[in-house]
């Protein structure tokens, strides 16, 4: 019994799950977005970390003023009025955007619409068309001298709508916003509608529900993953909001102007102020604000799914 306990001692045993070595073609595999993540975006935002603790002067050139440029920041009216106008922009169109996004989603779902599939695709198509596009079509379509409302109220003898007047500006932006988005959160919501199983259904089925019952006990707590996604990515959108506003300060140069918004702030700044260190100061307060607010949407459905 000792000489076999010896012999199997000495035996050499096969390294288990436990023992593998770490390597082979893994590392090879994630190394190509490594390389692009670090030169894409952490080389940048680190250059513009270092930007934003400078100062360039007309005497002494640029100089090292630490975190200056942030105290003028959190003071700038300017920057602090175009995140105000962002948050009430959000306000108006998120809820608004989530709301249609649903509606269409849980309709597709029902399988009582005809041509379905036309009727998906026909919500999705904005999302394809480029801001940019959107934003100059419905800039031509808002225009109170060239564009066909216009044009109507006169042959009308009415008056011209305001779309672009300092009130309706912020409901014409989440218009804009809107038609092009729906469609994108549709389809993130109509995904996650497809992957509930048709047990439930059938099971509800037999209990007597019928489609409204289905849809809120079912198809609603199902949506929850899908739709706090689709409002962290319009919480970032909406901070981000850029091009519609940028476009349109074209025709409506005295509603709009280049502080309208932090993003469309900071983009003056840098390219027409050229002011390099507060453009990245303004860039990096903004980023803070995005991350805040996604945060406190997160921490709030948390604490809503666990009461």
């Amino acid at each position: 019994m000792a000489a076999t306990t010896a012999a199997y001692a000495r035996k050499p045993r096969r390294a288990g799950p436990s023992r593998r070595r770490f390597g082979g073609p893994g590392p090879l595999f994630v190394a190509p977005f490594l390389i692009l993540f670090l030169l894409l975006f952490l080389a940048p935002l680190g250059y513009a970390a270092y930007l934003s603790l400078f100062q360039q002067r007309l005497i002494g050139g640029t100089v090292f003023v630490g975190l200056d440029n942030y105290v003028t920041a959190l003071k700038d009216p300017l920057l602090l009025h175009g995140v105000g106008r962002v948050a009430l922009f959000f306000l108006i169109q998120v809820p608004l955007m989530l709301l249609l996004a649903l509606v269409f989603a849980l309709a597709l779902d029902s399988g009582l619409l005809r041509l379905a599939r036309v009727i998906r695709l026909g919500i999705f198509v904005p999302y394809a068309v480029p801001s940019v596009v959107a934003a100059l079509m419905w800039g031509y379509l808002y225009g109170p001298d060239f564009g066909p409302f216009a044009q109507l109220s006169r042959k009308l003898d009415m008056a011209a709508p305001h779309f672009l007047s300092e009130g309706w500006m912020p409901v014409s932006l989440a218009n804009i916003v809107t038609w092009e988005f729906v469609g994108y959160n549709m389809i993130i919501l109509y995904a996650a509608l497809r992957t509930i199983p048709q047990d439930l259904y059938e099971a509800a089925a037999m209990d007597g529900a019928g489609a409204w019952r289905i849809a809120w006990s079912i198809k609603l707590p199902a949506l929850r993953p899908a739709l706090l996604l689709t409002l962290l990515f319009s919480v970032i959108g909406s901070f981000q909001l850029f091009n519609e506003p940028n476009l349109l300060m074209k025709i409506a140069p005295d509603v709009i102007s280049s502080s309208y918004t932090a993003n469309l702030y900071s983009y003056s700044l840098a390219f027409t102020g050229n002011q390099l260190n507060y453009a990245a100061t303004v860039s990096f307060l903004l980023g803070l604000v995005i991350v805040i607010a996604s945060y406190v949407v997160l921490l709030t459905a948390n604490r809503r799914r666990a009461a």
